[in-house]
């Protein structure tokens, strides 16, 4: 996949001019563009701190690699799934085309294992851009480390899961990935479509902390509408066995439950194997975030009602591109990718989404969902994937 080609929108073009090529009262420091809005984080701050808080994001000088090393771009993930594989596609493609290095650092899902990642970059000369998926939202002690990042010259950004945008605006440019709230909307859309006189469901997550988590899990609420009870939400830490055991007690503990709902890709077969293995499928609606391999061979098999598919290929190669522009102070790909940075909610990047449906028999229509939301039946959907040399999504 190609870069978009670049445009310069008006109110970027002054922001560029304004802020990302002047100096903000540090020697050498560059301000890129405001972060958002919201108010200053009330904890975690590093003396090393390198913006006013809550005001703009600003790296000291730039790194720049020893003579004969290569500059790198690194993306952190928050756990390890089948998800991560189509990202590391994606940016390792976008390595290709933008003529960078590239690498995915694999975390263990805890804000502990991604702080020691940050300070090991920060000892690595050779690496110039971040790019982190947040275990929590709300995580001084990673948000504190982003900044160290800053102050070290070294561009930051979020991908796939957001720090928490009112506490700590400064600790990354902008993030590269899913509205979640929009997707867990349009999740909630699917289980009404699918179940017109309601029920009750349950919520199966790994960290329900994340942002991506609260998000999408409230956004479900809200797409399923009154007509649905929220008999609670689950979270396993990343651990697919206990996983599992979520489902088979959430099926024990409430007799009435009709409506699963996978929240983190390895959530939909950790579904599908509970229901299978009791042979209870005609009793559940089953939709679910993401489409990991085993995912798609669940639908394909009558397994999984709907899916809420991210693209996180994307986010790997635009988080690249985005990080490398930052890099070189290139405004117009900047201004390309976020025509209203510097407005609220102006540095986020949203990579899409797709709802994927059964080949027959689903009664889920297009028009259910928002505009910018695509719908396709499963046999599309693969057509996509290899598209772009894909297994899931």
């Amino acid at each position: 996949m190609k870069p978009v080609a670049p445009r310069i929108g008006r109110s970027a073009v002054v922001l560029m001019l304004a802020a990302v090529f002047v100096g903000c009262g540090q020697q050498g420091a560059t301000t890129v563009a405001p972060a958002t809005s919201g108010p200053a984080a009330s904890s975690g701050a590093s003396t090393a701190e390198p913006t006013k808080r809550g005001t703009a994001y600003e790296v000291a000088t730039p790194r720049k690699p020893s003579e004969g090393s290569p500059a790198k771009y690194v993306l952190i993930t928050n756990g390890n799934s089948p998800f991560w594989d189509a990202v590391r596609i994606g940016m390792e493609n976008a390595g290709k085309d933008l003529g960078v290095k590239v690498d995915l650092m694999v975390n263990d899902a805890t804000d502990q294992g991604q702080m020691e990642k940050l300070r090991q970059i920060g000892t690595q000369t050779d690496i110039v851009g971040v790019g982190l998926s947040a275990v929590q939202a709300q995580a001084p002690g990673v948000a504190d480390e982003m900044r160290k990042l800053q102050a070290k010259g070294v561009h930051v950004i979020t991908v796939d899961s957001d720090v928490d945008r009112d506490l700590y605006p400064d600790a990354r440019f902008a993030f590269v990935g899913t509205d979640n709230l929009v997707g867990g909307r349009e999740l909630g859309v699917c289980a009404k479509g699918l179940r017109p006189d309601g029920g009750s469901y349950v919520t199966f997550v790994g960290i329900k902390a994340s942002q991506n988590a609260q998000e999408r899990i409230g956004g479900f609420g809200e797409g399923a509408g009154e007509k649905f009870k929220d008999m609670d939400s689950m979270g396993d830490d990343v651990d697919e066995v206990r996983a599992r055991e979520n489902v088979r007690n959430a099926i024990r503990n409430h007799p009435g439950l009709n409506t699963l709902v996978g929240i983190w890709s390895y959530n939909a077969p950790a579904i599908v194997d509970v229901v299978k293995e009791l042979d209870r499928r005609k009793d559940f609606t089953i939709v679910t975030f993401d489409a990991e391999p085993g995912a798609i061979k669940a639908m394909a098999a009558g397994q999984i009602d709907a899916m809420v598919v991210q693209n996180p290929y994307e986010m790997g190669y635009q988080g690249i591109r985005l990080l490398k522009a930052l890099v070189e102070g290139d405004g117009m790909v900047i201004d390309a990718m976020m025509p209203k940075v510097g407005q609220p909610a102006g540095n986020i990047y949203d990579t899409g989404l797709k709802v994927v449906v059964p080949d027959e028999g689903s009664p889920l229509k297009a028009d259910l969902f928002g505009p910018k939301t695509q719908f396709m039946k499963l046999g599309e959907f693969r057509e996509w994937l290899t598209k772009y040399g894909l297994e899931g999504s």
